[in-house]
């Protein structure tokens, strides 16, 4: 059987003092303050995204605005998703989800738009879904393997954020070709 680095009447004595931390204990391996910090950039970003899937759904037009407009509103949806697990995660983490609006694009990694055409909306969107792309795959880099739990929150997020890229590349792909054909 493994030995603990720590004995575990230890453990169980820093658990009991320590109790108000909920998970955060002294194994965790990472720097609290800037991994809230970060998913707090994260979650504006996630915010951000959001209100930019949710403009462009509403606002896109054309004949072949119908299958487009039904992808934002899927990103728009998967988005708002990321958002209340990075605010769950910061809550854990004994953090306030900043919701502020006054300051949400600020902190957000990505940009919002309000692009009118739809080749248009379709490349803000796709520049954003990059934009993530870099950020959380540099976040899962820097957190390693001090915060497990936040990383493997961020590498969902990662896949999920790529598949987004991937969907927009294909339909940028598709709609100027068939404009031209209309």
């Amino acid at each position: 059987m493994a030995e603990f680095l720590t004995d575990i009447e230890t453990i169980r004595e820093r658990a009991r003092r320590e109790i108000d931390k909920g998970p955060v204990t002294d194994a965790y391996g990472a720097d609290l303050e800037r991994v809230l910090r970060v998913l707090n950039e994260a979650l504006a970003t996630e915010i951000v995204c959001t209100l930019r899937y949710k403009r462009h759904y509403y606002t896109a037009s054309g004949l072949l605005a119908e299958p487009v407009a039904a992808e934002f509103l899927e990103h728009a949806n998967e988005e708002q998703q990321h958002a209340d697990k990075l605010a769950q995660r910061i809550v854990q983490l004994g953090g306030e989800p900043d919701f502020n609006p006054d300051t949400l694009t600020k902190r957000s990694h990505a940009e919002y738009d309000a692009s009118m055409d739809l080749v248009d909306m379709l490349r803000e969107d796709l520049v954003a879904e990059r934009v993530a792309v870099a950020s959380y795959t540099e976040i899962i880099q820097w957190l390693g393997t001090g915060d497990p739990t936040t990383r493997r929150v961020f590498e969902e997020l990662l896949a999920q954020e790529e598949e987004h890229a991937d969907d927009l590349r294909g339909l940028l792909e598709r709609v100027p070709r068939q404009a031209k054909e209309a």
